[in-house]
């Protein structure tokens, strides 16, 4: 025997379902355009390392938790240390660096 199906409550339920779509859609176009919702903030390194910079200039890297820093690279002073991509310490180590004997100076022009 064919199973009935009432028309009017498929109908109902076929445009709940848009009236849900719809609202879902409108909300995200809104979080998108407003800039409200969640920021992604880009990690200085990944997991198991830490960030080292090099001696008498801007530029930085990543090494290993259990390894020491290369030739001519250092480890950030402590509670100086940049966490994420333009982080108020990456953006500070832009323009400063640590001279041979670990004091902090400004950055040679060009980094």
């Amino acid at each position: 025997m064919p199973r009935r199906t009432n028309r009017a409550a498929t109908s109902l339920r076929a445009r709940g379902t848009r009236l849900i779509l719809l609202s879902l859609a409108s909300g995200a176009a809104a979080l998108a355009l407003t800039g409200c919702g969640f920021e992604y903030r880009e990690a200085i390194c990944g997991g198991g390392e830490y960030p080292v910079m090099s001696v008498g200039g801007t530029g930085s890297a990543c090494v290993q938790d259990d390894e020491e820093p290369p030739a001519g690279f250092t480890r950030y002073p402590q509670g100086k240390v940049p966490q994420q991509v333009d982080d108020k310490w990456d953006l500070y180590w832009d323009t400063h660096t640590l001279d041979r004997e670990g004091h902090i100076v400004d950055a040679p022009a060009g980094g």
